[in-house]
């Protein structure tokens, strides 16, 4: 990726086959032009890439209006039956158009219009998903007078009405269910005569029209029982939804589960409770109308659940009780489209429950998207009355009619290349879609010369795109370059500094040297490698090395009198004068009148080293052989040391800034005061006349002390060896005396 000169354009090469491709993308996603036949374009010493600019640069620069090519974004309806205003078709269509093919250039957007209208008497589809735990005794004995209710108030939406009917409780394990072989066929009170053995879900009733055979069948069921308060109405959810062919879900119809319950719902991970472990793999297990896998795998996730209700165009009514209302709204939360409901102490209201929830959930139109292909965004903008705010994950229409058309403006843009990727476009819970095939122009269309030895390539190549394909044995920009014995991999080698990129990527490698390009001031780079610019150089008050002189290679030459990086300051040694009338005292250098101290030296002016090793130990060797000529360096003092050190024997120290006083190889303290003078290792040093040496030790007194000390221990080891024999005797004397008074005489008469 280059960056070209005065434009915020990028510029890509595509190599294949020995043919040179562009493509002109620009970050703000604004058209860029290609320029593929204008072969005497690009001036000596100019990069291909400026062929990539707007259409009126390419025009000014002298490339004729039909040289230019510059893809446009096409928009072609596959399908667009017309959307249907009754029902009475086999296949009503509610979404417009159907399959759209977009072709379009990278980074571009194309907005396109989605219809749709709901057609009047739409076949409704609806599962009544009851929980038949014991605390919803009171609501079954309703629910089994309400067939009569029901039918009659979805007659009112369409003639095309089918209801189905399940039941659940919990599964039949430990903690949610009592194992007790007596227990799990009856569940129930004692009392209770119509009580049922506990279950997972149990599928009643397929979707039917006959308002006679869902009464019976429901008039069939009774209650069942469990342990703990949370149902596994997600568990029955699940199977309903993606148990179609059982249930009897239609292929072209509003899919509603009304889930009646008074308790919670156990959720993934639950499950773990009794020991079960495997995850929920959302597929059917109905054996006999049962849920076979019941207690043999966990409870599915809300997202599972969703997930499946979205993609099989089902939306959930939640008829609750008043106690667990707030948690199916946050159920509801996660799952789209769905509604919730509060129902009577007894479920009489369930009808009407049903029928407004219904309305709420049929007016509200949500169109989004299934999996987006990688690097591809999706904009919506709702155009209705009750319009919701674009958004690139849905968009949303409330309070819409029965017979009502709406549309959206979909924006698609894709911001790489790809070939024929789809994605689908949907209202949720309902079938139609619209199918969006995207493919992206990476490629310009050039109609190239068939001259195989084109006059511009020097008679060795043709003109691909405006630029020389050369033939074998050829290279360079113009194919002007014979490689001879040589082969190429060798020749561009030569081009590249330490491996790295050819020219440093500013150049071309021409017959294994470099041919530089221009700069964007029109300058050129130099260098063996095209490493070197003019114009990169440090800047001070935003010119180019202050003005005072010149930028050759990166690096500012100033002109006479200035100095710096960037020729920012005067040549002056004012501010680095020391005391002594010298420069950084000699440890470091004057630069813009400042001093550049060496290692470990302190600003402003190098006096003083934090960092270096204390020279009262560095120096000690060199005071002792000059002081007192004795020490490691006794034989060759005067080489090692006068060069370092300038010495004085005194009796009294006048030097007052480093005092010192170290052992010396004879143990003997010496006492000497350092000066440092200008340089690192120049110091003047004063040295006490007298050392301060301790006494040697007294032989009579070492051999008297060790002579009392061996007698002192040998008279401790003879008291510890007599203390142990009368500790021993002592106990043995014990042990006889007890012995005495234990022994019985016998009186002699």
């Amino acid at each position: 990726l280059v960056r070209l000169p005065h434009f915020a354009w990028l510029f890509q090469w595509f190599h294949c086959n020995n043919t040179h491709w562009f493509e002109c993308l620009e970050p703000g996603l604004v058209s860029s032009f290609c320029i593929p036949n204008c072969a005497n374009f690009t001036k000596a010493g100019e990069q291909d890439a400026v062929r990539c600019d707007t259409q009126t640069q390419l025009i000014r620069r002298g490339c004729k209006r039909e040289e230019i090519i510059s893809p446009e974004n096409n928009l072609k309806i596959v399908q667009g039956d017309s959307l249907s205003t009754l029902s009475n078709q086999p296949e009503p269509v509610q979404l417009s158009p159907q399959k759209i093919s977009l072709r379009q250039r990278s980074g571009h957007s194309t907005t396109f219009s989605v219809s749709f209208k709901r057609a009047e008497g739409y076949p409704v589809d609806l599962y009544y998903l009851m929980d038949l735990s014991y605390s919803m005794k009171d609501d079954l004995k309703n629910v089994k007078e309400l067939g009569k209710d029901l039918f009659a108030a979805l007659n009112t939406i369409t003639k095309y009405a089918q209801i189905g009917f399940g039941a659940f409780v919990d599964k039949t394990v430990l903690p949610y269910t009592n194992i007790n072989k007596e227990k799990l066929l009856k569940p129930c009170d004692e009392n209770d005569q119509h009580c049922q053995a506990a279950f997972g879900y149990r599928h009643v009733l397929n979707m039917t029209p006959s308002e006679d055979e869902f009464k019976n069948k429901v008039t069939e069921q009774s209650i069942s029982g469990n342990l703990d308060s949370p149902e596994g109405s997600l568990d029955a959810m699940m199977q309903a939804a993606v148990c179609g062919d059982k249930i009897g879900w239609r292929n072209s119809s509003t899919r509603l589960i009304v889930l009646t319950t008074d308790a919670g719902f156990h959720m993934a991970g639950d499950g773990k409770l009794a020991g079960i472990l495997e995850p929920n793999d959302k597929q059917c297990y109905m054996e006999n109308n049962l849920y076979s896998k019941s207690s043999e795998m966990d409870y599915p996730s809300v997202g599972q659940l969703a997930m499946q209700l979205e993609k099989n165009n089902i939306q959930p009514i939640f008829a609750v009780t008043k106690e667990v209302e707030n948690v199916y709204k946050q159920l509801s939360k996660m799952i789209p489209k769905s509604e919730v409901g509060v129902l009577s102490s007894d479920s009489k209201n369930v009808v009407q429950l049903i029928k407004s929830a219904y309305n709420r959930l049929s007016s509200k139109v949500t169109l989004t998207h299934d999996n987006l292909p990688a690097n591809v965004r999706v904009v919506y903008t709702p155009k209705c009355d009750h319009a919701g705010p674009p958004g690139d994950s849905e968009g949303v229409c409330d309070n819409v009619r029965v017979g009502q058309e709406i549309s959206f403006d979909v924006t698609v843009t894709a911001t790489s290349c790809m070939e024929d990727k789809s994605f689908t476009i949907r209202p949720l819970g309902i079938k139609d879609t619209l199918t969006v095939t995207l493919s992206t122009n990476c490629e310009c269309q050039c109609v190239d010369p068939q001259n195989s030895s084109h006059p511009h390539c020097t008679g060795k190549g043709q003109v691909s795109c405006g630029i020389c394909s050369c033939s074998e044995g050829s290279i360079g920009q113009f194919c002007e370059c014979s490689i001879g014995a040589k082969d190429e991999r060798t020749l561009r080698a030569s081009c590249q500094r330490q491996n790295g990129t050819e020219c440093e990527g500013r150049g071309d490698c021409v017959c294994g040297r470099c041919k530089c390009h221009t700069t964007e001031s029109g300058s050129s780079y130099h260098g063996d490698f095209c490493e070197c610019d003019d114009e990169h150089c440090e800047k001070f008050l935003n010119k180019l090395c202050g003005g005072r002189g010149k930028c050759n290679c990166g690096k500012c030459e100033c002109d006479g009198g200035y100095e710096g990086s960037a020729c920012q300051c005067r040549v002056s040694e004012e501010g680095c004068r020391t005391l002594n009338n010298t420069v950084c005292y000699g440890r470091g250098t004057c630069k813009c009148n400042r001093c550049e101290c060496r290692e470990g030296y302190q600003n402003p002016r190098c006096q003083t080293c934090l960092g270096c090793t204390d020279p009262c130990q560095t120096k000690l060797n060199c005071i002792e052989c000059l002081g007192f000529e004795s020490g490691p360096f006794k034989k060759n003092c005067t080489v090692a040391c006068s060069k370092s050190i300038y010495h004085e024997m005194v009796d009294q120290s006048t030097i007052q800034s480093r005092k010192c006083q170290q052992k010396d190889s004879d143990g003997c303290w010496i006492k000497f005061n350092l000066d440092q003078l200008v340089g690192e290792d120049n110091y003047k040093a004063e040295i006490l006349k007298q050392r301060d040496c301790p006494e040697p030790p007294s032989v009579t007194a070492i051999i008297g002390g060790s002579i009392a000390s061996v007698a002192l221990i040998g008279i401790l080891l003879l008291m510890l060896i007599k203390l142990l024999i009368y500790m021993k005797d002592l106990k043995e004397f014990r042990k006889f005396e007890n012995e005495k008074k234990k022994s019985k005489w016998a009186e002699v008469r």
